[in-house]
């Protein structure tokens, strides 16, 4: 089979582009810069089922992603997650969190609503994202 991203995430995300294992997403909710990586494998719900090098290389993409990401944020702190409650499919959080963020000192996840970029800020932060994930993607 072929990898196929789930709708959900697709319906919730922006696409940044990709890493060697990993679909690289901004989530769509202006409140954090919010990364979801997602390894370009099908039927995959849990980090197990990816080899012994994959989850290395999940654990490297997720860590340049969260470098990248508190470097162009300027982020007190990242936090990185897979949790998979809402959608199977295995995803990656990385999410940039700043002191008196919506959900400061919580966690993002049912933390209120989301707020969708407008365009053009999601253009604009999808393009710095690129910039800075530069020789990843």
């Amino acid at each position: 089979m072929t990898f196929g991203l789930d709708p959900r995430l697709a319906a919730d995300t922006h696409e940044v582009g990709d890493f060697a294992l990993c679909r690289v997403l901004l989530m769509n909710d202006s409140r954090y810069p919010w990364l979801i990586l997602v390894p370009r494998r099908a039927d995959l719900s849990e980090i197990h089922d990816l080899s012994a090098e994959e989850r290395t290389l999940l654990i490297e993409e997720a860590t340049g992603a969260g470098a990248a990401l508190k470097s162009l944020t300027g982020a007190k702190k990242i936090n990185t997650a897979a949790l998979g409650n809402m959608v199977a499919q295995l995803h990656c959080h990385v999410v940039a969190r700043f002191v008196g963020d919506d959900a400061w000192p919580g966690p993002v996840w049912g933390s209120g609503r989301a707020v969708p970029y407008e365009d053009e800020a999601a253009a604009r932060l999808v393009a710095d994202l690129r910039r800075a994930l530069e020789g990843l993607i």
